[in-house]
C-alpha cells in the first residue's frame, strides 16, 4: 500500500493500491445533481481523476483550477473528475465561486466507494488522500501518483503528459 503522511503525520490508507497496467476499478459517486457517476459512465473515454482531500483548502483549490486550465488543450476525448469527500452541494458552490467549467467534481461522501477502489480513503480523517490517475479508453489506468504528503500538490505536468500520450 502507499505510504501517505497529512501534515507530516502517518495516515492509513484504506482499500486497494491502483497500479499501471491495472484495469480500473469501478465505482459509484455522485454528481453534483445526487446522480450516480460510475466509470461507465466514461466509457471510451480518456478519463483523469484529479483526488482532492477538500476543495475549501489551498493546494486542492489550486489542483483543481490548474486541471480545469489543462482542460482546454486536451480536446473532447478526455473528462476530468476531481473527486472528494464534500457534499455535492459544496461542490456546485465551490465550482460556481471559482469559475469551474471544464472539470467535473463528484462526491465519495456517501460510500467512499472511489476511495476504497483506489486506495485513497484516509481512515483517520474519513478524507480521501491527495492523487491523480490517468485511465484509458479501454479502462487500463496508465498513469498513477499518490502524493506522498497529502497537502503537497501533485507533479501536474507528468499527469496532463501522461494524458496526451493517449489522446
Amino acid at each position: 500500500m502507499a505510504q501517505v503522511t497529512f501534515k507530516n503525520g502517518p495516515v492509513t490508507l484504506v482499500g486497494n493500491e491502483v497500479k499501471v497496467g491495472d484495469q480500473a476499478p469501478d465505482f459509484t459517486i455522485l454528481a453534483n445533481d445526487l446522480s450516480p457517476v460510475t466509470l461507465k459512465d466514461s466509457e471510451g473515454k480518456i478519463r483523469l481523476f484529479s483526488v482532492v482531500p477538500s476543495l475549501d483548502t489551498g493546494v486542492c483549490d489550486a489542483q483543481t483550477r490548474r486541471f480545469n486550465e489543462a482542460a482546454a488543450d486536451l480536446g473532447d476525448n478526455v473528462v476530468i473528475y476531481t473527486v472528494s469527500v464534500d457534499l455535492p452541494f459544496a461542490q456546485k458552490r465551490w465550482c460556481g465561486a471559482a469559475g469551474i467549467d471544464a472539470v467535473q467534481t463528484v462526491s465519495d461522501h456517501r460510500d467512499l466507494s472511489f476511495g476504497e477502489a483506489y486506495g485513497v480513503y484516509i481512515q483517520e480523517l474519513r478524507l480521501l488522500t491527495r492523487a491523480v490517475f490517468v485511465v484509458d479508453a479501454n479502462d487500463k489506468v496508465t498513469y498513477v501518483e499518490y502524493v506522498p504528503e497529502a497537502t503537497d500538490h501533485p507533479n501536474y505536468e507528468a499527469a496532463i503528459a501522461a494524458v496526451k500520450a493517449l489522446a
